[in-house]
């Protein structure tokens, strides 16, 4: 069974950053994509980062690019996304992805797997 763990959100100021970390076994970590999405309410969930686990090679939102950042440590099995420059609109539950497909996370986001969320919350 694939479990992904994320943790970090909360509830932080606009301007303010945070850290979200998705953990998962071992063999996952090696054998598929990984990626972030998100869904506030009211609104469909969409893609937020991902990030290739053979050429650590980045792919972003355009609402994002330039604020957010995903990093992977492969002695943790762990990817991060690092929220900076927060807005209200980035409210949202955060959601950890994974799938040894590529195309099915980023392009069709379609994942397989995924973690049971964490709520970031921005306040203005």
């Amino acid at each position: 069974e694939v479990q992904l763990v994320e943790s970090g959100g909360g509830s932080v100021q606009a301007g303010g950053p945070l850290r979200l970390s998705c953990v998962t076994s071992e063999e996952t970590f090696k054998n598929n994509y990984m990626g972030w999405f998100r869904q506030a309410p009211g609104k469909e969930r969409e893609g937020v980062a991902a990030i290739l686990h053979n050429s650590g090679n980045e792919y972003y939102a355009g609402s994002v690019k330039g604020r957010f950042t995903s990093s992977r440590d492969d002695a943790k099995n762990t990817v991060y996304l690092l929220l900076n420059s927060l807005q209200p609109e980035d409210t949202a539950i955060y959601y950890c992805a994974a799938d040894p497909s590529f195309r099915k996370l980023w392009f069709l986001e379609r994942p397989a797997h995924w973690g049971q969320g964490t709520q970031v919350t921005v306040s203005s």
